[in-house]
Formats: structure tokens, sequence, C-alpha cells
């Protein structure tokens, strides 16, 4: 679920916080992904296939993420909070599963997820608890460059830069979230941002009963924390929940995902090992796997040659401005002459 309307309050009080971008933008950048939430995605697409569709549709996008020269880092959900037992059973119910069902079928399916991402030269990393927990981790350390999720969470875990639709449609409008900018135009705090969400309502724990995105906006700004808010509430029109478990939610968030700095490596492909899991011993016909990879291989070299004439052109542009231009010994040290003068002056103006 992430947080409930917060892809909407953006869009009306900060819309310079987002923009919108194409799939290419990203080449050559790294990206994390939730596993869990990529795989959702083709599950309820096709929901009478749930042993093959997942795969085939995280196969199939991860070769549009290497045509687009993007280096995808897939991550795996460790062991869920207990506090999100809740939207976990409500979520294996809608699926006809029980929580024991639902859990040796996520056990096992993560294990072919993760031998399929193996075979295609992709990293994928476990996470001690929440995989986007730890996607924003690894975005705000800078070991990646963003986090792709439709889980507007990663905003409250502390990611500074989520993309949502980075999907396999070329023609896609990514939208790309910053949260330092975010923070600027809603003229709150992180800590103050984290208390919004929760009012909003996340995965961990329930909500003050009716309070929207407006209101909930303007509470946090006038008394800062949830606790200020609680107090001015009116609790007849917004009841606020018994035994309410926020300041559990709110340590969630805030939490830092206790793993290693991962080294992160990709590779080319493993073609026939793709054709013997994919083909052997799941039903995907051969020929579906090769001719996608022949496409692959040829869309993927296209790109590369056009990124060598790209740069050619480049150094061609840059020698020719040169020749120009000619920056001879005494031209830079007239130029050095004049920098210096302008120092001067500037320090006497002081």
């Amino acid at each position: 679920m992430g947080i409930t309307k917060l892809a909407n309050l953006i869009h009306f009080d900060a819309p310079e916080s987002m923009c919108n971008k194409e799939i290419g933008d990203y080449s050559g950048k790294i990206i994390a992904l939730d596993t869990s939430i990529v795989v959702n995605q083709f599950r309820s697409a096709l929901p009478s296939h749930l042993k093959l569709s997942p795969l085939t549709g995280l196969f199939y996008r991860t070769l549009t993420f290497l045509e687009h020269d993007i280096k995808p880092v897939f991550v795996l959900d460790g062991r869920p909070p207990n506090q999100k037992r809740a939207v976990l059973e409500k979520r294996a119910q809608s699926t006809g599963w029980n929580s024991l069902q639902s859990s040796n079928t996520v056990s096992n399916f993560k294990q072919d997820c993760l031998r399929l991402l193996q075979l295609m030269g992709v990293p994928c990393i476990k996470a001690p608890g929440e995989a986007e927990a730890l996607c924003a981790h690894l975005v705000k350390r800078g070991t990646v460059n963003a986090v792709a999720s439709e889980d507007m969470d990663t905003l409250a875990f502390g990611g500074t830069v989520l993309l949502r639709q980075l999907n396999a449609k070329k023609d896609s409008e990514v939208k790309e979230y910053s949260l330092p900018k975010l923070l600027e135009a809603l003229q709150l705090t992180y800590k103050e941002f984290v208390d919004l969400c929760i009012l909003l309502g996340c995965d961990y724990c329930e909500k003050i009963g009716g309070l929207g995105p407006s209101r909930a906006l303007k509470l946090i700004k006038q008394h800062h924390t949830i606790e200020g808010v609680m107090e001015h509430v009116n609790r007849k029109t917004h009841p606020i929940p018994p035994n309410w478990q926020y300041k559990d939610a709110r340590k969630l968030f805030f939490e830092t995902p206790k793993v290693d700095d991962p080294v992160l490596a990709w590779s080319e492909p493993d073609e026939e090992g793709l054709v013997q899991f994919l083909c052997k011993e799941r039903p995907l016909k051969e020929e579906r796997v090769r001719g996608r990879m022949r496409k692959f291989h040829e869309s993927l070299s296209k790109r590369r040659k056009q990124r060598e004439v790209d740069e050619k052109m480049d150094e061609t542009r840059q020698s020719r401005l040169e020749d120009f231009f000619p920056a001879t010994r005494k031209r830079k040290a007239e130029s050095a002459a004049v920098e210096a003068s302008s120092g001067r002056k500037r320090s006497k103006m002081k």
C-alpha cells in the first residue's frame, strides 16, 4: 500500500518536487528495485499463471532495463516486522491462501526469482527486513542513484530519489520524486514528514479516523508532531485508534538497516542457463526466450554503437572549437593576468 494519498498531496501541494522523465534518461544509472513490488505487478496482471507470469515478467523487464544500460539491483524482503502482520494476512486472504500457504509460496518463489536474476547477471540482495527500507538506505548512502518503486513509503524511509512507472514501455513517462525538494516545498523537517506519513496511513499501524491529506498537513505544520496533533484534534470527528502503535511505526521508518555495504557486479546474461530454467524446467517456449535474447543483443549493440558515434562527435566539436580559438601561451597568460587583476579589484571593493 505504501503511504495513503501521498502522491496526491505532492501533486497539489509540492509539484516542484517531482518531474517527468523517460526511461532512457537513466542510462548508466544504478537503480534499486523492491523485487516483491515488481513481481506483484505481474502476479495481479495474470493471476491464473501465478508460477510463471511473474518470472517471465521479471525476465522481460530486466532485459529492458539492461537494454537501456540501466544497472538494476534487486532487493528481496527479509523477515517482515510484526507491525505488518495484519496487512500481510489481508493480502494472503485476497489471493485465496492462508498465511502458511502464502509464506511457503513466497519462500519458494523468492528462490526462483533469485535463480533467475543470477542467470541474468544482475545483483540481488536480501534485506534484513523490509526491502523498501534497504532500497532507501542504499540511495541515501549513494550506493545507488535512485529507487524504482510504486510504493511511496520509499520517501518515508528517507530515500532521496524515487522513480515511479519505470516500466517496460519505451514511451512511458517516469515520475521522479526528490525528497529534499519535497521537504523544502512542504516546509517540513524529515521527522515532521514521517509523522505526516503516519497520519496519512501506512502499513504499520492504523490512522486517525476522518483525517484527510490537507488537514493532516495543516496539523503537522501547526503542531510539528503526532503527539501535538493528538492534543489539539477533535476526537469526536477524528477518533484516535485505541492503543495506537504510531511510535512503533515511527521507529521503523527511522531505523537504519543493519547490513554491510554490498559489492555490486553485473555480467552478461547466461542464455543457455535461462533456456534451461525457463523452458526445460518451466513451460515457457524456447523460441520466445531465444527471440527475446536475440533482440536484446541487437538492441544493446545498436545503443553502444550510437554512444560511440555521439562521443566521437563531441570530441570532434571540442577539437574544432580549440582550433578556432587556440589557447596560446600568450592568451593563457593574458587570461591569468585578467583573472588576477579582477581578484585584486574585488578584494579592494570588499
